[in-house]
């Protein structure tokens, strides 16, 4: 099979979820579903760091309404933790820790060192995660025909990517480098097209997991408005909307990135990779060339990717469930046989092999390119590019026109050359490019 791949333009704008109906703003401790204990200890850790602060930033900084705020700031009023200071110049009240309450403060942060908006419960996220699945809404053609409108692609590709996109089960993309493999799976996402909330952590018992990261959690525009002390609208802060995410590894994936991390200098917990992927697309970039082989890949995930659950577990050895929803993806210059035997194989599902392009759609990228160079190129020299190829015996990769000319560009502009290509740039650049 024959794949082009050229970007034409920018991401799609997300299509926002309707995120108070998913997941309403709680008005009460209750509704959090946590305990005052852990939102207390929250509370006092952020005091601890702000020093003296206002109900509003403390509102903010924990992601729960005023009057959640309020009761928290009575209850530890009354313990004698949190004294009153004085009041701004826009009459807003101001609070610090007491002695007592510093010392409790410190007590909290040397057990867990989380500081940042209140977690939701597992509960609430496997319930949120499961109706927000991106197999909620089966992928389409014209889904996928307008969600990578960016590429150019033979429509046969997208009849094989459509229906594996669907599918629960994991797709694997092989074929040699260069064809393409990683850098439509790169854009895979922009077909989704809608936005989904991440919670920014998750509570296990009393222990605290932070799920979202900037990194990879692209924020979207929010609808809802920006007071956080008006209960009666938006939804919940602990959650942020986003884009569906894509997270990409390759060489480095080791199989502690698979498990909950634990930073013992800061005492917190780091979600593991496919927990942070969770309701996008998971890409495994160079299958085979990670620190752990693709058959103990394999082996630790055959229960997630036939039952779309994960068991995780804590430094206290507590284990806990969480989904696997998300659309997992494996790219590989190998031969698959060489890395897994047949029945892993098999419970890949879709296999999907790339190659290289026939001389037509070779042609339609490389002019593409010269285009968005802003370089001419003549079919005298283009055919001349092509006896550099037969001669050489090197095949239509589609890496090749944008890899050869930007060796051109960067030749063009250092020497101060006119806009075109010609075959003597042709052959410095593939001089350098090839070995």
């Amino acid at each position: 099979m024959q794949h082009s791949f050229m970007d034409k333009g920018e991401l799609i704008d997300a299509i926002p979820v309707t995120a108070g109906k998913l997941a309403p703003r709680p008005v009460t401790i209750e509704n959090t579903g946590l305990s005052e204990s852990l939102l207390l200890d929250l509370m006092l850790k952020h005091m601890l760091i702000g020093g003296v602060v206002t109900k509003q930033t403390l509102v903010k900084n924990m992601g729960v309404t005023g009057g959640i705020l309020q009761g928290l700031l009575d209850t530890a009023k009354a313990l004698a933790w949190v004294e009153n200071r004085q009041t701004t110049t826009d009459g807003q009240m101001r609070f610090a820790l007491s002695a007592g309450g510093e010392i409790h403060a410190k007590q909290a942060l040397s057990r867990n060192g989380y500081i940042g908006l209140a977690p939701v419960t597992l509960e609430q996220y496997t319930d949120i995660c499961q109706k927000q699945s991106s197999r909620s809404t089966p992928v389409t053609y014209q889904m996928l025909e307008e969600g990578l409108s960016a590429l150019v692609l033979p429509s046969d590709l997208l009849f094989k990517i459509g229906p594996a996109m669907n599918s629960s089960r994991p797709v694997l993309i092989y074929g040699p480098p260069g064809t393409g493999k990683s850098y439509l799976c790169r854009h895979l996402n922009r077909a989704l097209g809608d936005s989904i909330l991440i919670p920014y952590a998750i509570s296990i018992g009393n222990e605290i997991i932070q799920v979202f990261d900037p990194e990879l959690h692209f924020r979207i525009m929010e609808t809802d408005s920006p007071n956080s002390l008006d209960f009666n609208h938006g939804h919940d802060p602990r959650w942020i909307q986003c884009q569906r995410p894509l997270r990409i590894t390759g060489g480095e994936l080791t199989s502690e990135m698979l498990e909950v991390q634990f930073d013992t200098h800061s005492r917190t917990y780091m979600a593991p990779i496919q927990l942070k992927a969770n309701n996008g697309i998971l890409l495994l970039d160079d299958l085979g060339r990670q620190k752990i082989s693709a058959k103990q890949l394999f082996n630790r995930w055959i229960i997630p990717m036939e039952e779309r659950r994960d068991f995780l577990s804590l430094q206290s050895g507590e284990h806990f469930e969480i989904p696997f929803e998300l659309i997992l993806l494996f790219s590989t210059n190998l031969d698959p046989k060489e890395l897994v035997d047949e029945a892993f194989l098999r419970r890949l599902g879709y296999k999907i092999h790339f190659d290289a392009l026939d001389e037509s759609l070779y042609r339609k990228i490389w002019f593409q390119v010269c285009s968005e160079l802003e370089l001419s190129c003549s079919e005298e020299v283009f055919q001349y590019l092509l006896t550099e190829h037969q001669r050489h015996g090197k095949p239509f990769i589609p890496c090749y026109p944008r890899d050869l000319l930007g060796i051109m560009s960067d030749q063009i502009s250092f020497m101060e050359f006119d806009g075109v290509v010609t075959p003597s740039l042709i052959d410095s650049a593939w001089s350098i490019y090839f070995v």
